[in-house]
């Protein structure tokens, strides 16, 4: 079975896409993978970038990225691409987005009490949020969410968690990863309640038992 990471890997190239070549999105930043956003040139230089199965060079990265730059933003992602530029390959953008989603969780770890022990779910929703908004824009921008989190309160993270930007199916999701615990907790809950009338109904067979020996 997938880990809940291998699980927000897949939801966020569900959400964010995965595209190779750079582009300009809704906002005007370029960006490259999974929504990962290049500040500038020096950035892009960092990824291991190929140009028709070769290492690309700093040159031709910089160059790419000021070409793209200049274009307008918020076109779908084919209108940026130019044969014979810089892409990166699959598992490139993988594990870009696996040690970004790490990094991202450590700080969420740091930042909230009890993080290890909150169900996968909680986790999922939270790492896609401080995906989306930049693990600041999370822990700054949500403190009624964050604080109903570390209180185990599900049904108030869910109300509290919505984001303005992403469509409405990526806040729905969210908000189902918060509220599936809720109806984990009341499941489990009643589970509990059950096995104490069952014990307690045995106690008085037993007991009714016992009189009529007597």
């Amino acid at each position: 079975m997938a880990t809940y990471l291998e699980q927000s890997l897949a939801k966020l190239e569900e959400f964010e896409g995965s595209i190779p070549w750079m582009y300009v999105d809704t906002v005007g930043k370029v960006t490259v993978g999974v929504g990962l956003m290049l500040p500038n040139a020096k950035a892009a230089e960092k990824l291991p970038f190929v140009v028709e199965g070769r290492p690309a060079t700093p040159t031709e990265i910089a160059t790419e990225y000021a070409r793209v730059d200049a274009l307008p933003m918020g076109r779908p992602a084919l209108f940026y691409r130019a044969s014979g530029k810089p892409e990166l390959l699959k598992p490139e953008i993988d594990s870009l987005l696996h040690t970004v989603l790490l990094g991202f969780e450590l700080e969420l770890r740091t930042a909230l009490t009890g993080y290890d022990a909150f169900p996968d779910g909680v986790k999922m929703a939270l790492l896609d949020m401080a995906y989306n908004l930049g693990p600041a824009g999370l822990l700054k921008g949500y403190p009624r969410m964050l604080k109903a989190v570390e209180a185990g309160a599900w049904s108030q993270a869910a109300v509290a968690c919505f984001r303005h930007g992403p469509h409405a199916a990526r806040n729905q999701w969210t908000r189902a990863m918060f509220l599936e615990n809720v109806v984990g907790s009341l499941k489990a809950e009643g589970e509990n309640t059950l096995q104490h009338i069952a014990y307690g109904l045995l106690g008085m067979g037993a007991a009714l038992v016992e009189r009529l020996r007597r």
